[in-house]
């Protein structure tokens, strides 16, 4: 690389985005890149035209880092190309591998632009070096056409030879194989020494080394010997006598009859407190700093062994933030994890110093309590915590209120060993949440059952999905003034072999839990599509199908796809179906979820809100969404005529519909007088068993065919 020239630089790596990554960061540097993606295509495309310096992944298919450094060191027209290894390996072994392989450097992944760009320059910088010094010792070896050129071509190269030295933060001297003094050394050499350079020019080498004149001269032999390069890790040697980890890279240069050894020095004082560093972030949380699961396991099977020999008992509290999803949705994943630290902070301060808090995962979090009455302490220890969970949290300016759910275990009434203890105090906390939430079981035997059973009802629903056994049944929707249908609900039914008709109530939790709700939700609207075509084509009037959406859709599925492609296949119009979603994902929603139900608006599709008046969503907050239908909770239905707040409710639900130009529709009207008092008060629709049940597909057909309606009103 001539000086003044942008350098070329060959990123090798199979993974697209790892070349993308490391062009983006060497172009803001000004380098040109090009890349290769695997060992084959990279020497090939050395062999056309050879780099500058190449970055090169270790763990590769096919060739590997190492067999394409070998090969480019073994080959005299690339040999001297600098290499930087990228590895996610930072065991020193693996280190070692790497440089004996012929790198010159390396960075870890992920990568650390700052370091990138300062061992690209580096190494760049000692390229250049080394090229010069070729470039200085033929010139010194040619044959001058006179003394006085070849002395100013001398004086010249030295110059630049020099400023290159000097150019980089390692140390850089020259030995003299014969003499084993320094012919050169740069200022940087004479910093991390602590010498000057007129010292460092009488001392010599083996006064900065910590081995020996005769191991370090035969260092130099083996080098010059054949082995090209070598890099080690070893101990430097300060003026003041202290010492401290240096990364050596040294190269033998024949200069007439003799040799001269190039040797690069850096200290890594820094990168080995990095390492140490590292190594404590492997076993503690980086965002609360509690004890990872790993070191929280480690801390608990020690604490137990003490136990076991003292009698002391152990209680292991694992704890769970309920709807700490809602705070992340609300108001970002910033605010989420400035509550998980104040949580941790909460936690220390309800346990003892001799207890230890660990974060587990994501909202999870876990305690070893050791005391003298298990059952009792650990007790007052949940309600200490559920007493500060309660406070409110401050958080950006938003005051956050969230309730814990946690499960106990103890030992020796429970288990004695770590797996056993954890695994029911997570049963115990999992319990505490479907009671609810903000409170606390202790694990007993009846709840492995109960395990047991959610894991067979999962696997049943997992062969229930595969075998066809889920079916619809269709309520119909009738409107109050006239008593006409006008519209179906789908309602999900399970046809277990064995069992019969199984009731959503029995099994909607567990496909939640399990997030099978996305492929049967999936499955759900496909089915109802199905369903609105063959009436179609049986010449029976079809009628607009709502079908009910789970958040899971929303956030972990692909519901616009799922829907546009339910249509599409079915050929139905897109006016035909309608999206139920429950007034609570509704205010949990992120922007992304009003995009896929804008995109699903326009193409024609009806949004209903299900149980609404349950979440107190305002007028100003329904505006931002784009729906057609309010659809009032069954328990305000329930208690209309008979609780003044249950028909505020439902009066409110009809006011704010109405100003929105929405429909509102009842929901589980099953009496008389709850019909009466919503025509009344000018409700749209209605659905219940007063006017029918969900019903199998044939018989709704039935239905349907002898056009039945609701009672019309009295005129």
């Amino acid at each position: 690389m001539a000086i003044g020239m942008t350098a070329t630089i060959l990123i090798v790596d199979d993974e697209s985005q790892n070349r993308r990554l490391l062009q983006a960061l060497l172009g803001h540097e000004g380098y040109v890149t090009r890349t290769a993606d695997g060992g084959a295509q990279a020497l090939a495309s050395i062999a056309d035209d050879p780099p500058d310096l190449i970055l090169l992944d270790v763990m590769m298919p096919g060739l590997d880092g190492r067999q394409v450094a070998r090969a480019i060191k073994a080959d005299p027209a690339t040999s001297k190309i600098p290499i930087i290894m990228v590895t996610a390996q930072t065991d020193r072994e693996a280190r070692l591998a790497a440089l004996d392989a012929g790198a010159e450097d390396f960075v870890s992944k992920p990568v650390d632009r700052a370091e990138l760009w300062l061992r690209v320059r580096n190494l760049l910088r000692l390229k250049r070096l080394s090229d010069l010094l070729e470039t200085h010792q033929l010139t010194l070896e040619a044959e001058a056409q006179t003394r006085t050129a070849e002395l100013q071509a001398r004086n010249v190269d030295l110059k630049r030879f020099r400023a290159a030295m000097d150019a980089t933060n390692d140390s850089i001297v020259l030995v003299n194989r014969t003499t084993m003094g320094f012919l050169e050394v740069n200022a940087p050499a004479s910093q991390m020494a602590g010498y000057s350079r007129e010292e460092l020019f009488e001392l010599g080498p083996v006064n900065l080394a910590s081995i020996s004149l005769d191991q370090l001269e035969a260092s130099y032999d083996a080098i010059i010997a054949g082995h090209g390069r070598t890099a080690s890790v070893e101990t430097a040697r300060r003026k003041d006598g202290s010492t401290f980890p240096v990364e050596v890279h040294r190269q033998a240069h024949r200069a007439g009859a003799d040799w001269i050894i190039v040797v690069v020095t850096r200290d890594i004082t820094g990168r080995i407190e990095v390492e140490n560093r590292l190594e404590d972030l492997a076993q503690f949380d980086a965002l609360t700093g509690l004890l990872n699961r790993k070191l929280f396991c480690e801390t608990l099977t020690k604490t137990l062994d003490y136990a076991s020999a003292t009698g002391d008992t152990v209680a292991v509290l694992h704890l769970d933030l309920d709807s700490f999803k809602k705070v992340n949705h609300s108001f970002g994943y910033g605010i989420g994890d400035e509550l998980l630290i104040q949580v941790s902070d909460r936690l220390i301060g309800c346990v003892c110093e001799r207890d230890t808090v660990g974060r587990l995962g994501g909202d999870e979090f876990a305690l070893i309590l050791t005391m003298l009455e298990g059952r009792r302490d650990a007790a007052v220890v949940a309600e200490k915590i559920q007493k500060a969970m309660r406070m409110p949290f401050r958080l950006d300016g938003h005051k956050v209120t969230v309730t814990a759910s946690i499960g106990i275990s103890l030992q020796p009434d429970d288990a004695s060993d770590t797996d056993t203890l954890l695994k029911y105090a997570d049963t115990a906390m999992h319990e505490a949440g479907q009671s609810g939430g903000d409170t606390f079981q202790f694990f007993t035997n009846a709840m492995n059952t109960e395990v047991w059973r959610r894991l067979e009802l999962e696997t049943a629903l997992q062969k229930a999905l595969k075998n066809g056994e889920f079916v619809l049944h269709y309520q119909p929707k009738a409107e109050l003034k006239n008593g006409h249908v006008v519209g179906l609900e789908a309602l999900l039914r399970w046809d277990r072999p064995g069992f019969g008709l199984v009731p959503p109530s029995e099994f909607i939790y567990s496909l939640e839990e399990s997030g099978l709700i996305v492929d049967v939700g999936r499955w759900v609207i496909a089915a109802a599509c199905e369903q609105i075509r063959e009436w179609s084509r049986r010449g029976i009037d079809p009628l607009p199908v709502s079908v009910n959406v789970s958040e899971r859709q929303l956030v972990r599925g692909d519901l616009e796809s799922d829907v546009l492609l339910a249509l599409e296949i079915y050929e139905v119009p897109a006016r035909m179906l309608e999206l139920e979603l429950t007034e609570t994902v509704l205010m949990t929603s992120t922007d992304q979820t009003i995009a896929i139900l804008q995109n699903l608006r326009a193409a024609g599709v009806q949004i209903s809100i299900d149980d609404f008046g349950r979440g107190h969503s305002s007028l100003a907050y329904l505006r931002r969404f784009p729906i057609d239908k309010l659809k009032i909770d069954r328990s305000f239905v329930r208690e209309l005529t008979r609780s003044s707040d249950a028909a505020a409710v439902a009066l409110s639900t009809i006011g704010t519909g109405h100003s929105l130009d929405l429909e509102v529709i009842a929901v589980g009207v099953e009496t008389a007088a709850q019909l009466a008092y919503l025509r009344s008060h000018q409700c749209d629709q209605m659905q219940g068993y007063f006017f029918n049940p969900p019903l199998p597909a044939p018989e709704l057909e039935r239905l349907l065919q002898a056009r039945i309606s609701l009672t019309a009103p009295d005129d």
